[in-house]
């Protein structure tokens, strides 16, 4: 019998990564975002895969995220792309990471801590072209913010980055002014800096207009692109699961909690290991399928915390132990994270965020067997 899973396969993020420069010119530099644990892919084997794959930095949320990077002997360049604070700033310091600067008080912050540890830091202005969630809005504002950095010799601006707000919208006017404006703000500023805007819908959609001196590789990476495109991703996530127990109903029979499902005709129904305490949503009740021998089977009713059931009438003589496929291919039928985050309402993003710490996790395609601390790794 199969423990619960979710395999990442590491050769897709090399794959992924690939396509996604396809259309970059070399002088370009790629920025791997693997903020989040790498979108629930797990941060240091995913950081690894990129900068082996012609990534050379890393862009993560918090000064934490990058702290653990740093322990795992990742010494490449890390972007942390949320304001530090005062805490954050220490942090980010010692371990040798980009701290982003927002205002006048991220650059005393870094200032502050660069000169308290009596270290050199580096440091991105970010700019707020209308996300407005945070960053630097106005020249005046820039220049402030400048002059504060000046006034610490440890410090040195390195680069400057915006967020686009609605790239993979229909419309590209919105997106169009936010680069507008941020080549206003980035006029003037010191010659060698990183310039960066593109996120994983920008580099389908507006290259190579938007290209700048670096790209920022987010969700893309992970097989799921927010626009249409041509090139063919491969998700790199896979969610298996098994059968603890199979019954048959008849027709008046309730299934889970609730009753909210009550078979019309004799059923053959599969018990799942598998429920909202391991991060499936509870949402997707009702409406989600899974891959049984190769066939689609609707979940009924609530989904549990631990457990979850299944129609497996037509899946043939389905047995405890069989493996079950939450996310990923079984045959000629595959269920994607998109396809899940359609059930509940939500997006993809969420979906592959949401694996729970009993889910356990493995990798396969590898070029070789890094250290990656309790996790299985595993080299094809």
């Amino acid at each position: 019998m199969i423990d619960m899973v979710r395999e990442i396969d590491l050769q897709a993020i090399a794959h992924n990564i690939l396509l996604l420069s396809e259309n970059l010119p070399d002088r370009v530099e790629r920025m791997a975002v693997v903020k989040a644990d790498a979108y629930g892919h797990g941060a240091v084997p995913v950081a690894r895969t990129a900068l082996q794959n012609g990534c050379s930095q890393l862009a993560v949320a918090t000064p934490q995220e990058g702290a653990a990077l740093r322990q795992a002997g990742i010494r490449s360049p890390i972007l942390v792309l949320g304001c530090a604070g005062r805490e954050g700033s220490l942090l980010g310091i010692s371990e040798g990471l980009t701290l982003t600067v927002a205002s006048e008080e991220d650059a005393l912050w870094a200032g502050e801590a660069a000169r308290q540890l009596g270290k050199q830091g580096c440091v991105h202005l970010k700019l707020d072209t209308g996300m407005h969630r945070i960053g630097i809005q106005t020249l005046a504002e820039r220049e402030r913010v400048l002059q504060k950095l000046k006034s610490y010799a440890e410090i040195q601006l390195t680069g400057a980055f915006t967020h686009f707000a609605d790239a993979d919208g229909a419309d590209d006017q919105y997106t169009r002014l936010q680069f507008a404006s941020f080549c206003r703000l980035t006029e003037g500023l010191p010659s060698g800096i990183l310039r960066h805007c593109a996120n994983s819908a920008a580099v389908e959609r507006y290259m190579p207009e938007m290209t700048m001196d670096m790209v920022r590789l987010g969700i893309s990476m992970y097989g799921y692109p927010p626009v249409d495109t041509k090139r063919v991703y491969c998700p790199a996530l896979s969610w298996y699961s098994h059968v603890t127990f199979v019954k048959d109903i008849q027709a008046g029979d309730a299934v889970s909690y609730g009753c909210t499902f009550v078979a019309e005709k004799p059923m053959r129904v599969a018990t799942i290991r598998c429920g909202y305490g391991d991060g499936y949503h509870r949402m997707a009740s009702g409406k989600a399928e899974v891959l049984i021998r190769g066939h689609r089977c609707r979940v009924l009713g609530r989904i549990c915390m631990d457990q979850m059931m299944a129609d497996v009438t037509q899946a043939g003589a389905v047995q405890p132990g069989e493996r079950v496929t939450l996310i990923g291919r079984d045959g000629e039928e595959s269920i994607t994270a998109e396809d899940l985050a359609r059930w509940c309402g939500t997006i993809s993003y969420e979906v592959l965020l949401s694996s729970a710490p009993r889910v356990h996790r493995e990798y396969i395609g590898a070029p070789g067997s890094n250290d990656i601390g309790k996790e299985t790794y595993y080299a094809k």
